[in-house]
């Protein structure tokens, strides 16, 4: 067969594929190679690496040997053969062990955040599985039992922060590791350039040579097929090689409504989900930003920022910062006047009020300091009841918008009673000691069902 008739073969396979394939999927996997002979029977294919090859098994070759079927109308058989090195006048360099020349792998080209650790990252309840299977994650990159391993919450809980974290750990604990971080935006972008440029080989060879890779955010990628397809494929040839992958995304993987294979496949490791994280944790958090920055803040005005914000880290944090920036520009100290002041528009107190109840607050009060429920409205005046009665007005004098009459007369009292309870408690917490389980209470009565 001559050169012409391959060439107009072959370029009619090219026709018939990016109708059946797509011609993104074309341009990236099939135009790179070429038919180099055909000799009694057999076409000799021409491939670039056998990492290609393998690809072109896996996924392509049935459709290219039924397009050469219909084109040739002739009994064949295919041979692969990978693409010869350009012969020039620079001498082949010895081979070395890796050791020797692998060079270790920068933060610019991982595109970690260094600032995001385990150490700096705030293990409660709401996140314990999560971050210890992390840290495993961490320890035994591409094991089994850790691979994949994916991450869901709701926004600003805490992912991205994990998803550094074990990226960070694996370069500490190997310089040469080769890591990747990318969100699924990323992906998706990348993979549209490399089409773009017609540049398949790159891509392949970027995750070919991949250790880990870190991917935020996958749900990005619904919707996408070419590149969800793209990303299936990618998972397949790392998973295969015992490479780590850890995802993360905003539902369950199975939630996600991504292709049924796709899904068995994030389904096939450990998957963690991280909570809203509860009242001890946030404050938690709030005194770890605090300590690492200096910053001048009382336990009392980080606690009413905790109890203000329950459902997302970064608002809790945006919080923390834009008080700080409002005492430096002001030159004021940091109290829960000036914190109310600051971030009314964040922390708005009497939406909160209004979907708390005295008889909630009741409720916990008496669970906690193990009193009965009669005893608040009664005459008693035993420092046991007195106290607790206390507390509960102090605290319907916060999260109610009822007026100090109208909690007096909740608990059989006058607004009087009221008024000094309210000055009791808010010098009881300044109080170290005490303000953990003032904490503990709030938290409960915030999170009792109407």
């Amino acid at each position: 067969m001559e050169n012409n008739d391959i060439n107009e073969i072959w370029a009619n396979l090219i026709k018939k594929l990016e109708i059946t394939l797509g011609k993104d999927t074309c341009d990236m996997w099939i135009k790179p190679m070429k038919i180099v002979s055909f000799n009694e029977g057999v076409f000799q294919i021409e491939v670039p690496n056998s990492s290609w090859l393998k690809t072109i098994k896996d996924r392509y070759e049935k459709h290219l040997l039924n397009a050469l079927t219909e084109i040739t109308n002739i009994p064949f058989s295919v041979d692969y053969v990978f693409q010869k090195q350009e012969e020039n006048n620079v001498q082949i360099p010895i081979v070395r062990p890796i050791s020797n020349y692998k060079k270790q792998t920068s933060r610019e080209e991982t595109k970690l955040d260094p600032h995001y650790t385990f150490q700096g990252f705030i293990e409660g309840p709401s996140n314990r599985f999560a971050y210890k299977a992390a840290e495993m994650v961490a320890k035994k990159v591409g094991n089994r039992a850790n691979n994949p391993f994916v991450i869901f919450s709701a926004p600003g809980l805490g992912k991205t922060h994990l998803l550094h974290a074990i990226g960070n750990e694996v370069l500490k604990n190997n310089p040469y590791a080769k890591v990747i971080y990318m969100s699924g935006e990323d992906f998706f972008t990348e993979y549209l350039d490399y089409i773009t440029k017609k540049s398949p080989i790159a891509y392949h060879k970027k995750y070919t040579n991949t250790d880990c890779l870190l991917l935020d955010d996958i749900q990005f990628l619904l919707g996408k097929e070419s590149s969800e397809t793209e990303f299936f494929y990618t998972f397949d040839l790392l998973f295969n090689n015992s490479k780590q992958i850890v995802l993360t995304c905003d539902k369950t993987p199975n939630q996600l409504k991504f292709s049924e294979r796709l899904s068995s496949r994030l389904l096939s490791g450990p998957v963690a989900e991280i909570k809203r994280p509860d009242l001890e944790t946030r404050i938690a958090i709030l005194r770890h930003k605090r300590d690492v920055n200096n910053f001048d803040i009382p336990d009392d005005v980080l606690s009413f920022i905790a109890q203000g914000v329950q459902t997302n880290i970064r608002e809790l944090e945006g919080c923390l910062y834009k008080l700080i920036m409002f005492m430096n520009t002001h030159n004021v100290n940091a109290t829960v006047s000036v914190a109310k002041e600051v971030l009314s528009d964040i922390i708005n107190l009497e939406e909160q009020k209004y979907n708390i109840s005295v008889s909630k607050i009741k409720k916990v009060v008496c669970k906690h300091f193990n009193v009965n429920l009669e005893d608040l409205n009664s005459k008693k005046k035993s420092n046991s009841i007195a106290w607790p009665r206390q507390v509960a007005m102090y605290i319907a004098t916060e999260l109610t918008s009822l007026s100090l009459p109208e909690i007096g007369r909740e608990f059989n009292r006058d607004h009087t009673t009221v008024i000094h309870a309210k000055e009791k408690v808010k010098e009881e917490l300044k109080n170290t000691f005490f303000i953990p389980l003032y904490n503990v209470i709030i938290e409960e009565i915030k999170d009792v069902d109407n």
